[in-house]
Protein backbone atom coordinates (compact mmCIF):
# COMPACT_ATOMS: atom_id res chain seq x y z
CA UNK A 1 0.00 0.00 0.00
CA UNK A 2 1.42 3.58 -0.59
CA UNK A 3 1.97 6.22 1.42
CA UNK A 4 -0.67 7.95 -0.79
CA UNK A 5 -3.46 5.02 -0.40
CA UNK A 6 -2.82 4.96 3.56
CA UNK A 7 -3.23 8.54 3.92
CA UNK A 8 -6.71 8.79 2.01
CA UNK A 9 -8.01 5.86 4.38
CA UNK A 10 -7.14 7.40 7.68
CA UNK A 11 -9.21 10.57 6.22
CA UNK A 12 -12.16 8.49 5.69
CA UNK A 13 -12.05 7.06 9.03
CA UNK A 14 -12.09 10.67 10.21
CA UNK A 15 -14.94 11.58 8.16
CA UNK A 16 -18.82 11.17 9.35
CA UNK A 17 -20.68 8.64 6.96
CA UNK A 18 -22.86 9.75 4.31
CA UNK A 19 -26.46 8.74 4.66
CA UNK A 20 -26.61 6.47 1.80
CA UNK A 21 -23.88 4.67 2.95
CA UNK A 22 -25.08 4.22 6.20
CA UNK A 23 -28.12 2.62 4.79
CA UNK A 24 -26.35 0.71 2.11
CA UNK A 25 -23.94 -0.92 4.46
CA UNK A 26 -24.15 -4.22 5.67
CA UNK A 27 -22.52 -3.57 9.44
CA UNK A 28 -22.49 -0.82 10.83
CA UNK A 29 -20.88 -0.21 14.03
CA UNK A 30 -23.14 1.27 17.14
CA UNK A 31 -20.98 2.81 19.80
CA UNK A 32 -23.31 3.53 23.45
CA UNK A 33 -21.41 5.18 25.70
CA UNK A 34 -20.78 4.51 29.95
CA UNK A 35 -21.19 6.79 32.45
CA UNK A 36 -17.45 7.30 32.36
CA UNK A 37 -17.87 8.35 28.81
CA UNK A 38 -15.99 5.88 27.31
CA UNK A 39 -17.68 4.31 23.64
CA UNK A 40 -17.92 1.21 23.33
CA UNK A 41 -18.56 -0.18 19.64
CA UNK A 42 -20.05 -3.12 18.12
CA UNK A 43 -20.88 -4.41 14.60
CA UNK A 44 -24.19 -4.74 13.91
CA UNK A 45 -26.93 -5.16 11.43
CA UNK A 46 -28.76 -1.65 10.46
CA UNK A 47 -31.93 -1.71 8.87
CA UNK A 48 -32.68 2.06 7.89
CA UNK A 49 -36.82 3.01 7.43
CA UNK A 50 -37.34 6.75 6.63
CA UNK A 51 -35.13 8.95 9.24
CA UNK A 52 -34.62 5.98 11.61
CA UNK A 53 -31.94 3.26 11.66
CA UNK A 54 -33.10 -0.18 13.78
CA UNK A 55 -30.64 -3.02 15.23
CA UNK A 56 -31.41 -5.98 17.08
CA UNK A 57 -29.20 -7.40 20.10
CA UNK A 58 -29.73 -9.64 23.14
CA UNK A 59 -31.64 -8.11 25.78
CA UNK A 60 -29.05 -8.30 28.46
CA UNK A 61 -26.26 -7.02 25.94
CA UNK A 62 -24.23 -4.68 27.61
CA UNK A 63 -24.79 -1.96 24.52
CA UNK A 64 -28.86 -2.41 25.47
CA UNK A 65 -27.75 -1.54 29.16
CA UNK A 66 -25.81 1.56 28.61
CA UNK A 67 -28.85 2.63 26.70
CA UNK A 68 -31.25 1.95 29.19
CA UNK A 69 -28.94 4.54 31.18
CA UNK A 70 -28.58 7.30 28.08
CA UNK A 71 -29.61 8.11 24.65
CA UNK A 72 -26.03 9.16 23.45
CA UNK A 73 -25.07 6.90 20.57
CA UNK A 74 -22.66 7.13 17.77
CA UNK A 75 -22.84 4.87 14.01
CA UNK A 76 -19.91 3.96 11.36
CA UNK A 77 -19.93 2.21 8.68
CA UNK A 78 -17.50 -1.03 9.77
CA UNK A 79 -17.00 -4.45 8.32
CA UNK A 80 -18.06 -7.57 10.19
CA UNK A 81 -14.81 -7.27 12.89
CA UNK A 82 -15.97 -3.76 13.55
CA UNK A 83 -12.32 -2.38 11.37
CA UNK A 84 -14.47 1.09 10.29
CA UNK A 85 -14.19 2.68 7.09
CA UNK A 86 -15.76 5.81 7.82
CA UNK A 87 -15.79 8.64 10.88
CA UNK A 88 -18.38 8.19 13.59
CA UNK A 89 -21.97 9.88 13.18
CA UNK A 90 -23.62 11.21 16.68
CA UNK A 91 -26.98 10.16 17.18
CA UNK A 92 -29.78 9.19 19.87
CA UNK A 93 -30.73 5.56 20.33
CA UNK A 94 -33.19 4.16 22.81
CA UNK A 95 -34.60 0.65 22.96
CA UNK A 96 -38.10 0.03 21.68
CA UNK A 97 -40.63 -0.98 24.20
CA UNK A 98 -44.03 -0.80 21.96
CA UNK A 99 -44.93 -3.74 20.04
CA UNK A 100 -45.81 -1.64 16.74
CA UNK A 101 -42.04 -0.06 17.10
CA UNK A 102 -40.66 -3.35 17.43
CA UNK A 103 -43.09 -4.97 14.06
CA UNK A 104 -41.40 -1.90 12.18
CA UNK A 105 -37.78 -2.60 12.92
CA UNK A 106 -38.22 -6.41 12.25
CA UNK A 107 -39.88 -5.53 9.44
CA UNK A 108 -36.99 -2.96 8.33
CA UNK A 109 -34.52 -5.78 9.29
CA UNK A 110 -36.22 -8.67 7.28
CA UNK A 111 -36.20 -6.06 4.83
CA UNK A 112 -32.41 -5.28 4.21
CA UNK A 113 -31.50 -9.14 5.15
CA UNK A 114 -33.81 -10.93 3.71
CA UNK A 115 -33.32 -14.70 3.62
CA UNK A 116 -30.02 -13.73 6.66
CA UNK A 117 -32.48 -12.50 8.49
CA UNK A 118 -35.15 -15.22 8.40
CA UNK A 119 -32.43 -17.65 9.62
CA UNK A 120 -31.20 -15.28 12.12
CA UNK A 121 -34.84 -15.73 13.32
CA UNK A 122 -35.36 -19.28 12.69
CA UNK A 123 -31.92 -20.25 14.84
CA UNK A 124 -32.93 -17.59 17.41
CA UNK A 125 -36.31 -19.19 17.94
CA UNK A 126 -35.12 -22.71 17.97
CA UNK A 127 -32.97 -21.93 20.84
CA UNK A 128 -34.79 -19.63 22.42
CA UNK A 129 -33.00 -16.43 22.16
CA UNK A 130 -35.83 -14.90 19.79
CA UNK A 131 -38.41 -13.92 22.75
CA UNK A 132 -35.39 -12.43 24.86
CA UNK A 133 -34.12 -9.75 21.96
CA UNK A 134 -33.95 -6.04 22.39
CA UNK A 135 -34.49 -4.26 19.41
CA UNK A 136 -32.91 -0.17 19.28
CA UNK A 137 -33.90 2.61 16.85
CA UNK A 138 -31.53 5.59 16.46
CA UNK A 139 -31.66 8.69 14.48
CA UNK A 140 -28.81 11.01 13.64
CA UNK A 141 -28.43 13.90 15.30
CA UNK A 142 -27.75 15.52 12.04
CA UNK A 143 -28.12 14.22 8.44
CA UNK A 144 -25.29 13.63 6.17
CA UNK A 145 -26.06 14.07 2.79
Amino acid sequence: MSDDTRASAARDKNVPPALGALEAAVYVSLATFRKSGDRIATPVWCAPDGVDFYFFSAGDAGKVKRLRNSDRAALATCDYRGNLSSGWADASAVVLEDDRDISRALRALRRKYGWQMWMADAGAKLTGRYYRRAYIRARLASRFE
